[in-house]
């Protein structure tokens, strides 16, 4: 999208002092056309029935696209001295409404900030619009990728990741963004009439982890790299969903086979995947994996005679082709909601001593409403698995009865149905470092006001 000037018609009336802001920006590309602006404020909440009536037609004021950090700091300043709310946009692909500004201002879209600063052995320093795809087309050719990535990594950056994502392809090895290493730094500017910009290393990193841009326009990122094996996708389909539960859960815990992904899914799940039926027979559950090469001979003693290899292809991520991935995590969602919107999902965390057993006793409470998706991770040190599971949505009554019901049960829920940040924890509260920090970096409070809804700006 290349940003153009498109004047306001005289009878807009801003809630803010858009024409003192654009003054002070000049040079700066915006876009103030109300469909522009309108569609690139919004990102994938309508999964989610109870955020599409909540957020359906919250609107940004304007775009503005900042081409560099010093843009940033101009669009900063300015905002903070006409007290402009902030919500930073990238890819956009959010399902929580990360994106979306509740209280209008500036949508600050940052895909122009997408260079690959530098990279090396192990690790690689890119600016926050950078795409995950073209990150990883960077560093393969000398044997490195990213460690993890979403689903949606052909259209994700790495600033969006890690403000509003936690994990996903890769997770099985490394774990999520939360755990120490799996991010190294973090440039940011504050949201102040000076602003500043700060470098955060190590753990104080988190701050900016999952916090929505809420905690600092984040601009650059130091993320750590992984081997880049030749990977296979593996498709190995089951009579039996929970045998493909147990073999997914034996190879998630044999640390000698390298793998990044583990996804049993319950039938009929699969139905909704027409490229690949000719690869599942009806009625079977399945597991779809990506391992590396050299481990697919041990990959295929463990499974044995227990189930059916049934795809087996080297991973192609090129352009014109759907990678297994994106039949996974929040992608099998997707490829569900394009046929039919009457489903919708739940973020499911399971106990690690005892994983099979639990995803078993929520699927006898919920036998035909609550079809089981699970994602095999290292959570903490141990070997668990997520899930998003689809659901069958018979309203926002029933499904906070399910939700409380898998938290009877001991299973953690990080409630996608709502857009604050405690409110979807599994937690239900802010990070404290992550809310005093906000004090720190926002003291007006602009930066995607109500997306953290504990913080009250002493100075608004």
């Amino acid at each position: 999208m290349a940003p153009t000037r498109v004047a306001m018609p005289p009878a807009t009336q801003p809630r803010y002092d858009i024409a003192g802001l654009l003054s002070a920006i000049d040079g700066v590309p915006f876009i103030t056309d109300p469909v522009a602006v309108r569609r690139r404020s919004r990102d994938f909440f309508w999964y989610s029935p109870i955020l599409n009536e909540q957020l359906n037609g919250k609107s940004a004021d304007l775009i503005v696209a900042p081409r560099d950090e010093a843009d940033v700091v101009r669009v900063a300043a300015a905002c903070a001295r006409l007290r402009i709310p902030i919500t930073v946009r990238a890819g956009g692909t959010g399902n929580y409404g990360q994106a979306v500004p509740l209280e209008g201002g500036v949508l600050l879209d940052i895909n122009g900030l997408n260079a690959v600063e530098w990279h090396k052995p192990g690790i690689i320093r890119a600016q926050a619009g950078a795409r995950m795809h073209e990150i990883d087309a960077i560093t393969r050719p000398a044997g490195w990728e990213l460690r993890m990535h979403p689903s949606t990594k052909r259209t994700a950056t790495i600033g969006g990741f890690v403000a509003g994502g936690s994990g996903g392809i890769g997770s099985v090895t490394y774990g999520g963004l939360r755990e120490a290493g799996n991010i190294l730094a973090a440039r940011i500017v504050t949201a102040e009439e000076e602003p500043r910009v700060i470098e955060l290393r190590g753990d104080a990193a988190q701050k900016v982890n999952r916090a929505y841009g809420t905690t600092g326009i984040v601009t650059a990122l130091e993320m750590p790299l992984a081997p880049a094996w030749p990977w296979i996708d593996v498709i190995v389909t089951f009579g039996d969903f929970f045998e493909a539960m147990r073999f997914g859960y034996e190879v998630a815990l044999a640390d000698g086979i390298v793998k990044k992904l583990l996804t049993p899914m319950i039938w009929p799940i699969p139905v909704h995947f027409p490229p690949l039926r000719p690869h599942i027979p009806d009625g079977k559950s399945v597991l779809f994996a990506m391992i590396a090469e050299p481990s697919l001979e041990t990959f295929k003693a463990i499974l044995g005679s227990r189930g059916t290899i049934s795809y087996e292809v080297a991973h192609d991520d090129s352009p014109n082709v759907v990678p297994l991935y994106e039949y996974t995590w929040n992608h099998t969602t997707l490829q569900w909601l394009k046929q039919d919107r009457t489903i919708t999902y739940l973020q499911c965390l399971f106990p690690a001593d005892r994983v099979v057993e639990s995803v078993r006793e929520m699927w006898a409470l919920f036998p035909d409403e609550v079809l089981p998706h699970t994602e095999f991770i290292r959570f903490g040190g141990r070997v668990t698995c997520s899930a998003l599971p689809i659901v069958r949505y018979r309203g926002a009554e029933r499904l906070n009865e399910i939700i409380a019901l898998h938290e009877q049960h001991g299973v953690m829920i990080a409630n996608p149905h709502v857009y604050t940040l405690e409110d979807g924890s599994r937690h239900k509260r802010a990070d404290a470092d992550q809310a005093g920090y906000k004090a720190e970096v926002d003291p007006f409070g602009l930066l995607n006001p109500g997306k953290m809804r504990s913080y009250v700006s002493a100075r608004a």
